[in-house]
């Protein structure tokens, strides 16, 4: 992949000069005449060096330049060129964040060399930052154990990784999505550059095109200067959509012509930028469903799915659970500078008999608050300390669902599983009548048959409700004993005795006895 050198310089023979000398090497070249256009090709495009001509203009404007580089982007080296140079000038560059000083006229052996070290230093500089990011990031490797599936999953990683593919991750929420994203990236020819990530569903719809596109000054308010957004960062590199599925409509149809053409606007702007990034997409979600729903594009969904990498939830590979509690266990103590432990045998035989619908994410949580409550070198089996804040259920009764396992779900899904077991233990607590249910929980009844209807799965006796009940009509208690209702009507049991509707005329069920309208 061809580096990109931004040339700034107020002369244009020197522009054209330096330009040619660099393109002859394989460098991509873009140029500038001045401090401001310099700023705007930088915003329209990240270069991966600049170098630069202090004396613009009759003054020293390209400090103005070098000075925007360190704090906006930091890790971009600069080269400084200048034909007013001296020692007092050059210190002062080098201290405001430049690689090198060269004084002109310039020696293109010189610039070369140069050059080629500014590069090598940030690839360094960024290799480093990377794997510093990813030393104890989650507990170290994704794939410890040998289960089939992880196996599979590894080796289409290795295939896919270095090619320019794009690639749909699926699975459960705590699987470890964003490690296997990781890996493909680490993978790649672009693992120099370090992975953009964003979190679809953790920014508020009105700010995740600024997020991902970046915006251009008074776009909107708050605005008050151009800023660049996640695709620029991303650009030669690898971008990261977790949650793609809690994305709305109008910003799928910008990522898709991304993919289809890699390019965008920023928002509030007119100005078409050019990148060269690579997307991978994560959800927890079935995005087919979403599709049918018409939540979700269907041929972003095609453009998005070209390799798809289904992690299975823990539950499914119980067999790697050893290595992984051990894994975990020791960079825990590495991290924290932690006497060693180590995991008794009776207790990683019982983490291995869990359903841990929490899966990667609420076994490494265990192990963490295992090495921190327990005194002494072996960690035994504690109930207590295995319970606390878990959702503990044996995997064999994995179909059931736990307590609290709705608590690993995202939002919708755990209020809408919330609501479905509330409404049916309160429905069963009641013996399924919904006056005395709305009663008990202060709400109104059509609220409550609202939700029987969403959640049709909440009570076996749904279908069975008494339809007395939703008219407050007269009812036998269950000794078949009269009842009355609030205005005294009298009103028989079920033995097919009398029974008053609201006019107070009879009704004959289908066995020709009487009976009160419902």
């Amino acid at each position: 992949m061809a580096e990109t050198i931004l040339v700034v310089d107020d002369e244009k023979d020197i522009r054209l000069t330096l330009g040619g000398l660099l393109a002859d090497e394989g460098y991509l070249v873009a140029q500038a005449s001045s401090a401001q256009e310099a700023l705007e090709r930088m915003d329209e495009s990240v270069p991966s060096l600049v170098v630069l001509d202090l004396w613009m203009g009759g003054s020293e404007e390209g400090f103005t330049v070098l000075n925007h580089i360190q704090e906006e982007r930091s890790q971009l080296p600069v080269v400084v060129i200048s034909g007013h140079g001296n020692v007092e000038t050059a210190v002062k560059a080098v201290k405001n964040g430049a690689f090198d000083f060269i004084e002109k006229p310039l020696s293109a052996d010189k610039l070369l060399l140069t050059v080629q070290r500014a590069l090598d230093f940030r690839r360094l500089s960024e290799e480093n930052r990377v794997l510093r990011g990813r030393s104890f990031k989650d507990g170290g490797r994704l794939f410890v154990g040998a289960s089939a599936s992880m196996r599979a999953l590894l080796n289409t990683i290795e295939m896919v990784a270095p090619t320019p593919a794009s690639v749909l991750i699926t699975g459960e929420n705590g699987v470890g999505k964003e490690l296997v994203a990781q890996t493909v990236h680490s993978l790649s020819d672009r693992a120099s550059r370090q992975m953009v990530e964003i979190n679809c569903a953790a920014i508020p719809e009105e700010l995740v095109e600024s997020e991902l596109f970046g915006h251009e000054k008074g776009a909107f308010t708050g605005a008050d200067r151009k800023r660049q957004g996640r695709f620029d960062a991303a650009n030669h590199s690898t971008l990261f959509l977790d949650e793609i599925g809690d994305m709305s409509l109008k910003t799928q149809a910008k990522i898709l012509r991304i993919l289809q053409e890699q390019k965008f606007e920023r928002v509030g702007g007119s100005k078409t930028i050019s990148v060269d990034v690579r997307i991978i997409a994560a959800s927890n979600k079935d995005l087919q469903q979403e599709i049918d729903r018409g939540t979700f594009r269907s041929d972003l969904y095609y453009r998005l799915n070209v390799v798809r990498l289904a992690v299975p939830p823990l539950r499914e590979r119980l067999e790697d659970i050893p290595g992984l509690a051990q894994q975990f266990l020791a960079s825990y103590i590495a991290e924290n500078h932690l006497e060693p432990k180590t995991l008794d045998p009776a207790l990683v035989e019982e983490l291995r008999k869990r359903h841990w619908p929490g899966n990667i994410r609420e076994l490494k949580n265990t192990i963490e608050r295992l090495a921190i409550t327990t005194q002494g070198p072996v960690i035994k089996t504690d109930p207590e300390a295995l319970t606390a804040g878990a959702a503990w259920q044996p995997a064999s009764q994995k179909n059931g669902g736990s307590a609290d396992d709705w608590m690993f779900l995202p939002y919708r899904e755990a209020k809408q599983e919330f609501e479905k077991r509330y409404f049916r233990r309160q429905l069963d607590a009641h013996d399924g009548n919904v006056t005395k249910t709305a009663e008990a929980i202060n709400l109104d009844r059509s609220t409550i048959h609202k939700k029987i209807n969403e959640r049709s799965t909440i009570h076996k006796k749904t279908n069975e409700l008494d339809k007395n009940d939703e008219t407050d009509g007269p009812k036998n208690d269950e000794t078949g004993g009269p009842k009355n209702d609030e205005t005294g009507g009298p009103k028989n049991d079920k033995t097919g005795g009398p029974k008053n509707d609201k006019t107070g005329g009879p009704k004959n069920d289908k066995t020709g006895g009487p009976k009160s309208g419902g």
